[in-house]
């Protein structure tokens, strides 16, 4: 993938890959809006502060949304976005597929997170998923070795991504991965094992993940738009980041989590898996914990949580794509974007951090 082209392709990635249409509702939520209210003219991170326009502008902006007691405050696009295009969620889709998974349970598909990956997937028999409990694949505590350093060219996540874009075996590429670590002691973020999820829902429900996230949460969310998932050249779409979908309609994931998995009256999500999700339980899945190769955020069932008392969590992409919930001040945050430096270790524009503290300053988190 060509940096200097990803404004273009991050929207228009069905051009690139095969894809899976989800459809729209029949009748459409759309949320109340108002006129753009004027964002805070500037925001600190870090003992730096920052213009908000200039970091809109230096993170490559493709959408922002800022929702606030179920109104949209602010909405905007840049660089070829719309409120109709479809922009690549990257690993905002983990979310989703954590969302699947507690529906797959609920309705008897999948009995316990306590079972093992080899229970529903024997084709894994012999990798390193082999003997893991499910909820460590939840949790991104598997022990598989992966590298997931996307600057590096050799790196396992480049690996895949080669093979993916050849049309190969997802499947394949996870059953020739080798455990390192012993699963549930160290939490290191490893795409695969939520490719692993998207198998077992597969497995168990006998669906297609867009057949599930269509029938399960797109309609019954009052999607306004259709969405896509990119699939590889066997059908399986790529659960781990493949996900393509409008502004507006990735903003009801963050509503439905906001209501505890309830839409309306409507429980699509059980409010138990919601709390599991969005909680860290375990030691090495604590905020600043030892035994985390994510110290600076806690981490759930494929959601991040940020420290803090405001009870946040965080759907968060490749490129600075995030959805950010804060039940405290009723806040949902969309950004959409084609940072160019995110492999720029040192350029803030692409820290996760200072979009955080964005997005508080957005919705107006008080300070000790």
């Amino acid at each position: 993938m060509k940096l200097e082209n990803i404004e273009y392709t991050f929207i228009n990635m069905d051009e690139y890959f095969p894809s899976k249409k989800v459809k729209k509702a029949d009748q459409a939520f759309v949320f109340p809006q108002i006129k753009n209210i004027q964002l805070p003219e500037s925001f600190n991170s870090k003992e730096v502060n920052y213009n908000t326009q200039k970091f809109i502008d230096s993170s490559y902006t493709q959408g922002l949304i800022f929702i606030q007691n179920d109104t949209i405050l602010y909405e905007d696009y840049w660089r070829g976005q719309t409120g109709s295009v479809k922009h690549i969620s990257w690993s905002m889709s983990k979310s989703y597929v954590s969302a699947l998974f507690g529906i797959a349970m609920e309705e008897g598909y999948i009995k316990s997170v306590e079972q093992t990956v080899g229970e529903y997937l024997p084709e894994l028999k012999g990798s390193g998923y082999e003997g893991v409990k499910i909820k460590d694949v939840l949790q991104m505590s598997t022990g598989v070795g992966f590298d997931e350093t996307y600057s590096d060219p050799n790196a396992d996540i480049n690996r895949y991504w080669d093979d993916f874009g050849n049309g190969k075996s997802q499947d394949k590429f996870a059953a020739s991965l080798k455990n390192e670590i012993t699963p549930g002691t160290f939490n290191q973020y490893v795409s695969i094992n939520t490719h692993v999820l998207g198998m077992i829902i597969v497995k168990a429900t006998g669906k297609s993940l867009t057949e599930y996230l269509q029938e399960k949460i797109w309609k019954p969310i009052g999607a306004e738009f259709d969405a896509y998932w990119i699939a590889d050249g066997e059908g399986m779409e790529m659960a781990l980041g493949g996900l393509n979908a409008a502004l507006r309609d990735y903003a009801k994931l963050g509503r439905l989590y906001l209501n505890k998995g309830n839409w309306n009256g409507n429980q699509i999500i059980p409010q138990s898996w919601v709390e599991a999700s969005t909680h860290s339980t375990e030691e090495h899945l604590q905020a600043n914990s030892e035994n985390s190769s994510s110290p600076t955020f806690g981490y759930g069932y494929q959601w991040w949580i940020p420290d803090g008392d405001q009870g946040e969590i965080m759907a968060i992409g490749v490129f600075n794509q995030y959805i950010y919930i804060n039940p405290t001040t009723h806040t949902v945050i969309v950004k959409n974007s084609a940072n160019k430096n995110y492999y720029d270790g040192s350029n803030l524009y692409a820290s996760t951090t200072t979009h955080l503290e964005f997005f508080r300053a957005l919705a107006g988190v008080k300070r000790k």
